[in-house]
């Protein structure tokens, strides 16, 4: 099997690299050429393009920012779906839209290719170590035939196969939104506590112990408590998963009222630190509106 990927950015750098170190012939672009070239090092194969790239392959893989950029590399004369050859697949791993998934299905089974979605979880350290949660969209066969795959770049366990084309952008979305509710209330919640004389490791335990436990209470809200935000995700992107999740609970006539105040939330803090300001810094925001550094005691 011969395996294209196109964007090798935190994520699909580490995540090409896998696929090439378990043995699959790796094709790759990026239009940033110094992404390709430790791919290249490693025994890869520079593409002059998307469309050239897909030529070569058996498999294309996609990990980009989101659908605008999904839709201008996969559609079009120049674009990749016009280019594989009949019975090859194309699995989209960024985390896009379900709707353009579904409609580019339409394309994909006129050209007899195959599709999957199957969007990622686990952050870019996940992306390194091959310990990815990965959530497949599409037919079953085809999962089934591409998972060894799959299993590349992430956890065995952790690859779910949860329904047809846009399954898999569908629960990466609702992952996300709830993650980012998550950072929200944990953020209110930490400051308060330090506010009202909690020590936070104390405050930590105990949330951890109770019912209101999450992972993001547990583990994630660690590095903030170091003056990390993870930078490795940066807040454009958290805003645009965001407004998708939004755009998907309205398209489902859901009144997603929380959803759309995280977002803005998110917003606001993407407005204050930047579009590549890291994805916890709705946290942050909080901290420097109540001048409430959340940070532990040393020693």
């Amino acid at each position: 099997m011969r395996v294209g990927f196109i964007g090798l950015g935190h994520m699909g750098g580490a995540m090409a690299s896998n696929i090439r170190a378990a043995g699959y012939e790796l094709v790759a672009y990026d239009v940033a050429d110094a992404a390709v070239e430790p791919l290249v090092a490693a025994g890869a194969t520079r593409a002059a393009s998307p469309a050239a790239l897909a030529e070569s392959v058996d498999v294309v893989v996609t990990m980009l920012p989101g659908p605008l950029q999904v839709r201008a590399v996969m559609t079009g004369p120049d674009g990749v779906l016009e280019h594989l050859p009949s019975g090859a697949t194309w699995i989209d791993m960024s985390t896009s839209s379900p709707g353009l998934g579904r409609e580019l299905a339409t394309t994909t089974a006129r050209l007899g290719l195959g599709q999957l979605d199957a969007p990622v979880s686990g952050m870019a350290k996940g992306a390194k170590a091959g310990t990815l949660q990965i959530f497949v969209g599409g037919d079953e066969a085809r999962y089934l035939a591409h998972r060894s795959l799959l299993e590349t770049m992430g956890d065995p366990e952790r690859i779910f196969h949860v329904g047809p084309i846009g399954a898999g952008h569908t629960v990466k979305l609702l992952l996300n939104l709830l993650w980012f509710d998550h950072a929200v209330a944990a953020a209110e919640a930490f400051v308060m506590g330090r506010l009202a004389g909690i020590d936070l490791g104390v405050l930590q335990r105990s949330l951890v112990a109770s019912p209101a436990n999450s992972h993001f209470i547990e583990h994630d809200i660690n590095s903030v408590f170091e003056g990390d935000y993870d930078e490795s995700f940066a807040m454009r992107l958290v805003c645009k998963d965001l407004g998708l999740a939004v755009d998907m609970g309205r398209d489902l006539g859901v009144p997603v009222e929380m959803a759309a105040l995280v977002e803005q939330i998110h917003r606001r803090a993407l407005a204050t630190y930047g579009p590549e300001g890291g994805e916890m810094l709705a946290v942050k925001l909080l901290e420097d509106l109540t001048n409430t550094p959340l940070r532990r005691a040393v020693g």
